[in-house]
């Protein structure tokens, strides 16, 4: 049989260390297909510029997506004084140039603090974001600019790293939703000489760490060299996207009963909050909430295959 058209279903999250000059969906189709996986998707988009920590949720991963799209997010990045762009990014077309030779590491110590902590952001024209059903970024290109809103984000650590001639490099703990770009943009208006990303690097998506990630030419030299079902063990549990919620575990007819949607009772359950849910021989069901009567309803039940990733 042709592998090319061979679709397993797997279960499990990867780690990609997204590779330069490649989307984040052209990253997870090559996944796909190195993987044969029938069903993954990414959580959240990093620009073709960008590089680093791409988590791909392949099978039932893909219903708790939604919790590493709200988590933290942490960069490396590294912006050019003295020019700004249309993108916020040296892949836009240059709209100033200004003097930055009197910018001291010492002005960009002192402004900082300004940036850190609860802001507002006004999303840039280049962005994913829709009006009336159209991406801005297609808007951009058309020379079409959008009104938008700003929008609050919490910046929980911005400190400066290195700072040489036109460049400075700085390392940013952010909260989902902020656009480095239109931060260091916002950074080199307030320096009066404008600024852009040259180069960006995600290090992290809480609660996941650099050390858990692969890149693509890893993976490829372990498929071509094992088999793509070598794969499966670069997966991590599906749990652990989640890990920061309790657990509990449920006795098999407090899971029967959950697994057909019906809360439950248990015992040592916290007051409020999500819960991670386990049957009594460790297998994950899913996510849930707690009601108002002390009993923990589904929020997020989950499935598997054969191919699942596991226990780390």
């Amino acid at each position: 049989m042709n592998r090319s058209r061979i679709e397993n279903k797997i279960d499990g999250i990867l780690l990609l260390d997204k590779p330069l000059d490649i989307t984040s969906n052209g990253a997870l189709q090559r996944v796909k297909r190195l993987f044969c996986a029938k069903k993954a998707g990414h959580t959240g988009s990093l620009d073709p510029l960008a590089t680093g920590m791409l988590p791909i949720c392949f099978g039932e991963a893909t219903k708790l997506s939604q919790f590493l799209l709200e988590s933290d997010k942490y960069y490396q990045v590294t912006a050019t004084l003295g020019v700004r762009t249309a993108t916020g990014d040296a892949e836009g077309d240059i709209i100033s140039t200004l003097p930055f030779e009197h910018i001291r590491s010492e002005d960009l110590e002192k402004l900082l603090p300004q940036f850190t902590g609860d802001i507002q952001q006004v999303p840039p024209m280049y962005s994913a974001l829709k009006f009336q059903g159209t991406p801005l970024y297609k808007l951009a290109r058309q020379g079409i600019e959008i009104e938008r809103q700003s929008r609050p984000v919490t910046i929980h650590l911005l400190q400066l790293q290195e700072f040489s001639g036109n460049t400075f490099k700085i390392f940013v703990h952010c909260t989902k939703g902020t656009y480095v770009r239109t931060l260091v943009d916002d950074i080199g208006l307030a320096l009066g000489c404008g600024a852009h990303v040259s180069e960006l690097r995600r290090t992290a998506v809480a609660p996941y760490q650099a050390d858990k990630m692969y890149t693509w030419t890893e993976l490829e030299e372990m498929c071509s060299r094992d088999g793509y079902e070598a794969l499966y063990d670069c997966l991590l549990p599906l749990d652990t996207c989640v890990q920061s919620y309790p657990a509990i575990y449920l006795s098999t007819a407090a899971a029967f009963y959950v697994r057909t949607g019906q809360p439950v009772m248990a015992p040592q359950l916290p007051a409020t909050g999500l819960i991670r849910i386990f049957a009594d021989d460790g297998e994950f069901i899913g996510i849930g909430e707690m009601l108002d009567d002390g009993r923990v309803t589904p929020k997020r039940l989950l499935g598997f295959s054969k191919k699942v990733a596991k226990a780390v």
